[in-house]
């Protein structure tokens, strides 16, 4: 990403895709603190979003530099909530954002705002299941959910689908190929 158009912001969704909770115990999700790091190394405007009500404990497992957006004046998947984490973030244009989530109505809302999106396969609804559940799976149903949950992303219309966070950087990259080519979201 380093020889890549700038990116204005990177918009993440907080539970399950930069948080997981198991137990009742919050931890980054893997990759996730290194993903961090890195894009603000690149000093790239970062930002989690979402519904109200959340954070406290789960955001205590995040970078203290990472601002949060949770109040939406409209319920997801209206636009408002990634309009307003931009404005949290004093972005000065929309063209160049991006949103990363597993979550289909915060992935609608971002759309709707002309943003780039990257769906998470790993933490969509289809592949929602406890710690201990999915470890339980075998390999062949913990492909077959990912596979449902990466074609129900790209049907959403989201640009790019990865599986996790540990794949983003490759992901960006390739979205900054794109934006030199002139595509828009």
């Amino acid at each position: 990403m380093h020889d890549a158009p700038a990116f204005t912001a990177v918009l993440f969704g907080l539970r399950g895709c930069l948080v997981e909770t198991a137990n009742d115990v919050s931890a980054p999700a893997p990759g996730a603190l290194a993903m961090l790091a890195d894009l603000h190394s690149q000093q790239v405007p970062c930002i989690w979003l979402d519904e109200p009500g959340t954070g406290g404990s789960l955001t205590r497992v995040l970078p203290s530099w990472l601002p949060g957006h949770s109040t939406p004046s409209l319920p997801w998947p209206a636009p408002n909530a990634c309009w307003q984490a931009l404005m949290q973030l004093n972005s000065a244009k929309l063209d160049g954002s991006v949103l990363v989530s597993g979550d289909p109505r915060l992935l609608e809302s971002a759309l709707k705002a002309g943003l780039w999106t990257i769906g998470l396969a790993a933490c969509s609804p289809s592949c929602e299941a406890s710690a201990k559940h999915w470890q339980a799976m075998t390999a062949q149903a913990q492909q077959a959910n990912r596979g449902k949950a990466t074609l129900e992303l790209f049907k959403l219309g989201a640009h790019s689908v990865i599986d996790h966070l540990e794949a983003l950087q490759p992901c960006l990259a390739d979205i900054a190929q794109r934006r030199r080519k002139g595509e828009k979201p």
